[in-house]
């Protein structure tokens, strides 16, 4: 809750300490005091974060958490009635008060509430039971055995996964109060819970508030602001407040790359509760009922973004500024959606309010994967309760926009060639949809990721053409770009897993980062059992694409292999875009496999464990943007232009292209006056811009190649500014490296650094290296002649040395040197 302190719960996050001790050595409080070894502990927290804070290595934090005791302590001061709420205990809980126990708990995604009376001072514990009992419990027999997480018996713990997939993520399982611990009642007027939920009736916001304080209050009228429109609150008792505030004419909250994601401050007498913003969600499934598209104030959205593990996978709980510099820099690429996955947890109330605020829409999985869950009714009343609390502690955002029942149930069974019959679960279809249709009637839900198209009962729930798919045609299972369209994906929850190398400064968090030795390969995801790893899907298209003998490279010329390593994967993730995002295309949406890195190395994430954005962030911000230029190359028919306007306004334009040779000399172009209507994709071909045939995709053949780059640059056509560029290359491969004359200067200004670049002739993913910053726009192809500015962001908060470094291109034979005066 934003409100004033004189108001809000007191949170008990300090003092704390903790200590481990053998699973079952001591039963209560009493018998601790053989157990000396007491260290700080961070609450909100986990037991590996306490010893992370203590200096112990993350390295040593790769341990089974889970099945020893952990016990916490502090002391709580008070007089009078208080209330206790625990956000969240991982995973089989107790809370003792003095010397007794007041709370068993079993799931770390439940909260809890206990009301005590103190009387002076007070010994507050909890102890963090081995979770190796309920593993051991017999729940029924599971129809099928997954190989994600282990043990199987996971499925009857309410859990994450995250520490228990072994080859997937570092084995810190988690232990301890992940979430925070607050004190209600200190204050005559602390309020207890705010129930906040928006709505949009015809051209009016309707805010619907509820407030409910600890202490009984004196019944005074008390006004509600919501913007600038005011109502008053009526007393149901004397705790509770309820009412509805009405904003004519609301400014309702879009995806930033679709409109503003507007919000209104909202108040009653002196205290803030934050903001809200008011939109609807929908989902059009096309003509034939099998499509998948995110419809937000009834405009279609092109959703992508990318799959969201933990910004923190040690303590689970990550601070506000490093959440806010994530959604930055999901803004910044283009991205509008993060998908929040089953195997994951759920998140903080930080996290949506940030998603609200950068107009980034959620897909929240439920906390569910891949196994086959009880059907009983004390595991349906935990799921009940799990999910009655996560959707009305978040039904104030906005962002919030598709809800799942989980990851990979449905694909897990059906590859193990169970009929459709067979892995159907009332988990999913009802259990979930009643609590949804009770608490959050204004989102959508998917039954599961993958899973058929609502009524298909004969599809695979992976199939590519209907219903929600993970896409890994490419690159996982090495398929061409022809497969992209081929498979005539609807809408992909998950697609593009490489493994993506960071940068030289977050390699040197490794211990020794020589390629394919085994600390090298501990970075590298794959999955469980499997003969190969995500390395060997990089390398596969750097051979295909290249033309590069890859093990010759890797040990002649390393770095040369990391930088193509890194220029790979922003090639291949824009082709594939690209080809989603033409006109024409039946995609709706994709969601990369995984925004961020979980340990250091070349892992999926596409922002590395340092919080630095890799090539294949840069890559994606390449073709995402509202308004973009694509090239398909359609064989013989040439190239297309595909024209991208998903701003509500009018654009009038001038696209110009360019058929180059050596870099820089022009063989042929056109340009044409053109206007994107709002929400719109048009279609251009190459030979109506040069206005005659011309070999632009090299199909014919007829002889050598006339050109090896093909530049479109689309601009504003009254001010001449360059909304987007796109570039295409008959032959993908990099060839001989040459002096292609690019050169760089520093400036300073009162936002920062920043490094304006230069080329005499094209230069192929162009990226900068400096030890203290990293370019906010990096890994774009630059056209010769031509400039850009790349303003610089520091790579931690402490940075004082000056900007220096180099500015490198693939295709070029010497890099730019830069040093700040």
């Amino acid at each position: 809750m934003h409100v004033l302190s004189a108001h809000a719960p007191r949170r008990l996050s300090e003092d704390w300490q903790c200590v481990s001790t053998p699973a079952g050595a001591c039963a209560t409080p009493a018998s601790l005091d053989a157990f000396t070894q007491w260290i700080d502990a961070p609450v909100p927290g986990t037991i590996a974060s306490a010893l992370r804070a203590s200096g112990v290595s993350e390295d040593a934090l790769a341990q089974p958490f889970a099945h020893a005791d952990h016990w916490y302590r502090v002391k709580l001061r008070g007089q009078g009635k208080r209330r206790l709420r625990f956000n969240g205990l991982a995973t089989i809980a107790e809370v003792w008060l003095d010397d007794r126990k007041l709370l068993e708990s079993d799931s770390m995604f439940v909260a809890h509430d206990l009301d005590v009376d103190l009387n002076g001072e007070h010994a507050l514990h909890l102890c963090f039971r081995s979770i190796a009992p309920a593993l051991a419990a017999k729940r029924g027999r599971a129809r099928w055995r997954p190989k994600l997480a282990q043990p199987a018996t996971l499925r009857n713990v309410r859990t994450t996964l995250l520490g228990h997939m072994n080859g997937w993520c570092p084995t810190i399982q988690p232990a301890g109060p992940w979430r925070s611990i607050e004190l209600i009642g200190e204050s005559k007027t602390c309020i207890d819970g705010i129930d906040m939920r928006t709505r949009v009736d015809g051209s009016d916001g309707v805010l619907d508030i509820t407030i409910r304080y600890f202490h009984a209050q004196e019944q005074t009228p008390v006004q509600l602001e919501c913007g600038e429109a005011k109502a008053t609150l009526e007393w149901q008792d004397a705790h509770t407040l309820a009412g509805s505030a009405r904003v004519p004419n609301v400014r309702v909250w879009y995806p930033h790359t679709h409109g503003e994601p507007s919000r209104y401050a909202v108040k009653i007498s002196d205290i803030d509760l934050g903001e809200v913003g008011f939109r609807t969600i929908e989902v059009d499934r096309g003509a034939d009922g099998k499509g998948f598209q995110v419809v937000v104030n009834g405009v279609p959205v092109f959703a992508r973004g990318a799959c969201w593990t933990s910004a923190d996978i040690v303590a689970l709980d990550a601070p506000r500024d490093k959440l806010d510099h994530l959604f930055q820099l999901i803004r910044d690429a283009g991205l509008n959606i993060v998908r929040v996955s089953g195997i994951t947890l759920y998140e903080s109330d930080t996290f949506y309010e940030l998603a609200d605020k950068h107009g980034v829409l959620v897909w929240q999985d439920f906390a569910f994967a891949n196994f086959d869950y009880p059907d009983d009714e004390a595991f349906r009343n935990s799921v009940q309760r799990e999910a009655e609390q996560f959707l009305t502690r978040t039904r104030r955002f906005a962002s919030l926009a598709v809800l799942c029942g989980g990851s990979e149930v449905h694909q897990q069974a059906a590859m193990l060639g169970l009929p459709f019959d067979a892995y159907q679960q009332r988990l999913f279809t009802e259990w979930l949809p009643g609590a949804i249709a009770a608490q959050r009637p204004d989102v959508a839900y998917v039954v599961n990721s993958p899973s058929a198209a609502p009524g298909d009962t004969v599809s695979m729930p992976f199939g590519t053409r209907g219903g929600i798919t993970h896409y890994y045609g490419v690159p996982a299972y090495q398929r061409s770009f022809d497969d992209v369209r081929r498979a005539q994906v609807r809408f992909a929850s998950e697609c593009l897993a490489f493994a993506n190398v960071p940068d030289d400064v977050a390699l040197r968090a490794l211990p020794n980062p020589r390629f394919h030795e085994p600390r090298w390969k501990a970075g590298v995801a794959r999955d469980p059992g499997s003969a190969w790893d995500f390395d060997d899907v990089r390398e596969y298209y750097m051979q295909s694409l290249y033309r590069q003998d890859v093990p010759r490279l890797r040990y002649e010329d390393p770095a040369r292999y990391l930088e193509l390593s890194r220029a790979v994967v922003a090639d291949v993730i824009g082709a594939v875009f690209s080809e989603w995002r033409r006109e024409g295309s039946s995609c709706s949406g994709g969601i990369v496999w995984n925004l961020l890195d979980v340990r250091p190395g070349a892992g999926w994430g596409v922002i590395d464990v340092l919080g630095a954005p890799k090539s294949a962030l840069h890559g994606l911000a390449r073709v995402l943007q509202p308004v973009q230029a694509l090239i398909l190359d359609e064989g013989l028919e040439g190239l297309d232009v595909h024209l991208v306007n998903e701003t509500a306004r009018e654009i009038r334009a001038r696209v110009e292209l360019a058929c180059l040779r050596e870099g820089s000399v022009k063989v042929a172009g056109g340009a044409c006056d053109i206007v994107l209507q709002p929400r719109s994709v048009q279609r251009v071909s190459a030979n109506a811009l040069i206005g005659a045939f011309f070999d632009s995709a090299y199909a014919y053949r007829f002889g050598p190649r006339a050109h090896d780059a093909t530049h479109v640059v689309l601009r504003d056509a009254e001010t001449g500014e360059v909304l987007s560029e796109a570039f295409h290359f008959p032959d993908p491969s990099i060839g001989e490296r040459r002096d292609v004359g690019l050169s760089v200067s520093v400036e300073q200004d009162d936002q920062g650094w920043s490094l304006i670049v230069q080329t005499a002739q094209l230069a192929r993913w162009v990226h900068v290296v400096d030890p203290n910053y990293h370019a906010r726009i990096d890994w774009f192809h630059l056209a010769p002649g031509s400039t850009k500015r790349i303003p610089l962001v520091a790579r931690h908060a402490n940075v004082r040395a000056a900007p220096e470094g180099d500015v490198c291109a693939v295709n070029a034979s010497r890099s730019a040197a830069y040093r700040a005066a």
